[in-house]
């Protein structure tokens, strides 16, 4: 009897093995199942410098250049996938319609807790654009206070409001939405991130008219994959390589960046 039970246990710790007991073995890692698709598929939204379409509609930018060197060195395509709702981003992150949030991201507590972060590549702030002929009239925080805001829905620009306790503003889909809404007058103001308001506005821009003003926060922008991918490690080792080679900083360069301490 103690034969066939010792005999069963072997059975049944030989089937653990084999099955991995529940663990996430390699042949189940994020990085297998991306190299099995054969793509590697980014969530952005259309945000210069980081991800915007060029004149021939192909995705470029800093991320998406940055992203396609990743896919390069994993051996897979870079697909593109446009999160209409940015609120959403985790969802599309869990539910594998994407394999990294990867658009300029402000690494924040909700980011490092919904997914798995990567070390930080570029530093960035959150500032107040608004018509360039008024902006001189705001110099500090209290000052904003009786303004309408437009703010793109679950970004890094609605939580630095809600810090302030500002209430009156219209969460947007995207940060170039609320900059439309500032220039058509339904908005007096928006809060976005300080890389797209060099690219978007000023002397020479689309938005000539605006300018930007006080900035509300300083934080580093992240990438964001599955909760124990294993494609963060692979990530971070890959931009220690492109900082060491100085791929990284010609990139930075090229869009006007300041990559991260």
């Amino acid at each position: 009897m103690k034969r066939s039970i010792a005999w069963v246990l072997t059975i049944v710790m030989l089937l653990c093995c084999l099955a991995g007991c529940g663990g996430k073995g390699a042949s189940d890692s994020d990085s297998a199942y991306v190299k099995k698709n054969g793509k590697l598929i980014v969530g952005i939204t259309d945000y210069a410098p980081m991800d915007y379409k060029d004149d021939n509609g192909e995705w470029t930018g800093f991320d998406a250049e940055f992203a396609r060197m990743f896919a390069k060195e994993l051996g897979v395509e870079c697909e593109f996938f446009v999160i209409a709702d940015w609120g959403q981003k985790f969802f599309e992150l869990d539910s594998k319609n994407i394999d990294a949030i990867w658009n300029g991201m402000t690494i924040t507590e909700e980011v490092t807790l919904n997914t798995s972060c990567s070390k930080a590549y570029v530093v960035n702030a959150q500032v107040v654009v608004m018509k360039a002929d008024v902006v001189g009239n705001y110099a500090d925080t209290d000052s904003l206070k009786g303004l309408t805001f437009a703010v793109e829905s679950g970004s890094a620009g609605e939580a630095a409001l809600v810090d302030l306790g500002i209430t009156d503003y219209v969460a947007v889909q995207d940060q170039a939405k609320a900059v439309m809404e500032v220039s058509a007058g339904t908005a007096d103001a928006c809060v976005i991130d300080i890389t797209m308001a060099n690219a978007m506005t000023g002397a020479g821009t689309s938005y000539d008219d605006l300018a930007s003003g006080i900035a509300l926060t300083s934080e580093e922008y992240g990438v964001g994959f599955r909760k124990d991918s294993d494609l963060t490690e692979a990530f971070n080792k890959f931009m220690d390589k492109c900082i060491a080679d100085g791929t990284l900083q010609a990139l930075a360069d090229k869009y006007s960046l300041t990559l991260a301490g």
